[in-house]
């Protein structure tokens, strides 16, 4: 035997994602790769003094978690912030606030998220008094549950220097009152005016991915794709991951993109700069439209409740159609934000087009979120080879009543498909969209075969699809999407080492007990970087 084994890691329940249930098995490994998965019978065949077993009984035993959906750094910088998603009222949200600042008087900016105004019960509207009286002195930005709109107090409209001159983005909005002055509100890409004023330093952004590493370890992600902080996406951080790698310190696969906007100059460096085993660049992502709560998706009919507005694209379509066919014929990839079914229709015309006039070739670009979806181009994903990147926690964001005034009774029966987009050929890949929900994936996994929020209401009962799938969907779907399905996403030989350990066979137990269930064990290239009880 040409290798000497590090480790032979065994159980009853091993889902190696190459079939569709799990398998009595024992996995090989040396150094970073899978040497082979064999019978338990043959383990000793294998072992020597450098070699540590490890049976995990009936434990399942899975490929690493791959997260194809994130905001690193965004995420960490809220993992200690104020949660607003309870508050039912500008004054709740306030006292919140208040009551996070008194207890933290050292923090120079308050940061919170998940204030969502369709749920309020007051009439109320989003103002800076509200936080003016509960933090007089120090700046405060708070997310709206999206991340699409940003309410700030005076401290922080002085610290961005917005004032009733100062003009609107594109694509944004400095929401001002009758006299002129600012409110508060910033929608879209106005946010970007205050989070460019926020100091963080090198330092800052360190402590962050320390703390992002020990959260994806804990929750068993292996890989992730970084699609930047919103809504300024800057892909300085790479540097920071590319250090990590370097000192032996970056326990995560880290995928990460580029603004689209034209300027391929600086994507190339990057894909010349960054293609090592831990840290690569793959290519651009954009916004086309906004969300639906804020009227800011892109529909072809109008909003339900709002009969003279449909939404429109972030940047002109020209421009879009442009970047994108540019893009495609430097062999980049293209990932499309798109919520409603005009933008995901763009989005797919689009692609069309760039296959047009470059020749058609395996692009595997994408589209994030599909929220809404005609009838008519839920076939296109499969004929234009275009995956379908969904997050199953987003069903447990807002309330189905919200969204059905806001779209329709109609157009909810194509609200967040699943199974159809699957059942029509689509490549079904998962993420997060962390810190828009949290990271854990076994609660996407729980919502994907369940389709249930925590509520108890269903959403779409045929879109359920089976743990397999849903595994499948988190493990090897993101590693084909990243062009690396050959090393990444299921126990084969010759993989490299990412695997998992749970606390529970997930096909033994109900649906219920998938959202409690613990990772106990992570390898990352061969190397253990987190065991749990």
């Amino acid at each position: 035997m040409s290798h000497t084994i590090d480790y032979i890691i065994s159980s009853n329940a091993v889902f190696t994602g190459t079939t569709s249930s799990p398998i009595q098995a024992a996995v090989l490994i040396s150094n970073n790769r899978i040497v082979d998965v064999i019978d338990q019978q043959h383990i000793e065949e294998y072992v020597s003094n450098q070699t540590k077993v490890i049976d995990f009984d009936d434990k399942l035993i899975i490929p690493g978690f791959h997260d194809f959906h994130i905001h690193l750094l965004l995420g960490s910088m809220l993992e200690d912030s104020v949660s607003l998603s309870e508050a039912r009222s500008a004054t709740a949200v306030a006292a919140l606030v208040k009551e996070y600042a008194d207890k933290h008087p050292d923090t120079p900016l308050i940061i919170g998220s998940g204030w969502d105004d369709n749920t309020w019960n007051t009439a109320e509207q989003v103002d800076k008094k509200y936080l003016d009286v509960a933090v007089p002195d120090r700046p405060v930005i708070l997310y709206q549950a999206e991340f699409h709109s940003a309410w700030v107090n005076s401290a922080m409209l002085e610290l961005a220097g917005i004032t009733k001159d100062t003009m609107n983005p594109d694509f944004g909005e400095v929401v001002k009152d009758e006299n002129g002055y600012p409110t508060g509100l910033l929608l879209e890409h106005a946010v970007g005016l205050v989070t460019k004023a926020m100091p963080m330093k090198l330092k800052d952004k360190e402590q962050l991915l320390e703390k992002f590493l020990r959260e994806a370890s804990r929750y068993g992600i292996t890989s992730v794709h970084d699609l930047l902080r919103l809504p300024e996406m800057s892909t300085e951080e790479a540097a920071i991951y590319a250090d990590f790698e370097q000192k032996g310190k970056l326990t995560t696969r880290v995928h990460f993109v580029a603004p689209l906007n034209g300027d391929l100059e600086e994507a190339k460096r990057l894909r010349n700069t960054y293609h090592s085993n831990m840290v690569q660049f793959t290519g651009f992502k954009q916004f086309i439209d906004g969300v639906i709560t804020s009227y800011t998706a892109y529909l072809q009919d109008p909003y339900t409740n709002k009969p003279d507005s449909i939404g429109s694209t972030v940047y002109p379509e020209e421009s879009i159609k442009e970047w994108t066919i540019a893009a495609d014929k430097e062999n980049f990839r293209v990932r499309f934000h798109c919520i409603g079914d005009k933008a995901v229709k763009f989005a797919l015309d689009t692609f069309e087009e760039a296959q047009k006039q470059n020749g058609n070739r395996d692009s595997r670009h994408a589209i994030e979120h599909i929220e809404m979806i005609r009838e008519e181009d839920i076939s296109r994903f499969h004929e234009l080879g275009v995956l379908a990147s969904i997050q199953p926690e987003h069903i447990n964001g807002s309330s189905y009543d919200v969204f059905e005034e806001l779209i329709g009774k109609e157009r909810m029966q194509r609200y967040m498909l699943q199974k159809t987009l699957m059942d029509y050929g689509a490549t079904l890949v998962y993420g997060s969209d962390y810190p828009v929900v949290a990271l854990n994936p076994l609660t996407a996994i729980y919502r994907a075969v369940t389709r249930l929020d925590d509520e108890k209401v269903v959403w779409s009962e045929d879109e359920k699809i089976t743990l397999a799938e849903a595994l499948k969907a988190y493990t090897y779907a993101p590693a084909y999407g990243s062009f690396r399905e050959k090393e990444l996403g299921t126990l084969e030989a010759g993989k490299l080492a990412d695997l998992i350990v749970l606390d529970k066979d997930l096909f033994a137990v109900t649906p219920e007990e998938i959202k409690t269930a613990n990772v106990i064990f992570t390898m990352v290239d061969g190397k253990i970087v987190f065991e749990g009880m």
